[in-house]
């Protein structure tokens, strides 16, 4: 049993920014795997499903992004998840646009959900789907990652959500360390089923 945890920010003015990429992920993975995630409790919306042969929880938090944790302990504390069966999607300043980076433990990087996270589960061995989404052009962070991605940034990202949803599909069946091992290598990952000549 696993929980898949997209981060980002709820309301509408928060839709297509940068810091929500993990709800867009989470989203394609309730799409493609027909797991509807409307239930509200544990201080966010989740669902329940499989994915291949591994049921798994799809969880957005409502907490607010820097809160995220409260909603993470208290899903995975009712049906006993452990930390080494929950994987976060996040957004990275640091990686390129649409570039991932998968890691199975860590600090947070300076992301202040996954911080969240680490503190209030006690461990920071939490697999983590990293998704770039640029650095600031003019240093002003907060505008940045609350911002909408630029037109020309847009299919790219659509791209970039398909490979995640593929990465971590890919981890539920081989592990997170030969999902690392496949996603993490060159500058961008070839979309699953795509040829790697």
């Amino acid at each position: 049993m696993k929980l898949i945890v997209g981060l980002g920010n709820p309301g509408a003015q928060y839709v297509g920014t940068r810091h929500n990429i993990g709800f867009d992920i989470i989203e394609v993975l309730s799409k493609r795997h027909a797991i509807s995630v409307s239930k509200r409790d544990f201080k966010g919306v989740y669902g329940d499903g499989t994915i291949g042969t591994e049921r798994v929880f799809l969880l957005r938090p409502m907490t607010y992004m820097n809160l995220s944790g409260q909603s993470v302990v208290a899903l995975s504390q009712f049906y006993k998840i452990a930390p080494q069966d929950v994987i976060v999607i996040l957004d990275d300043v640091a990686l390129e646009v649409g570039r991932l980076r998968l890691r199975y433990k860590g600090s947070a990087g300076g992301h202040n959900g996954l911080a969240n996270i680490i503190q209030l589960m006690g461990t920071d061995e939490i697999a983590r789907v990293r998704v770039g989404v640029g650095a600031s052009r003019q240093g002003d962070m907060i505008n940045h990652v609350l911002g909408k991605f630029r037109k020309e940034e847009q299919e790219e990202m659509g791209i970039a959500c398909e490979v995640a949803s593929d990465a971590i599909e890919y981890a539920l069946r081989e592990g997170f360390p030969n999902a690392m091992n496949r996603y993490n290598a060159g500058s961008k990952p070839p979309k699953e089923g795509a040829s790697n000549s």
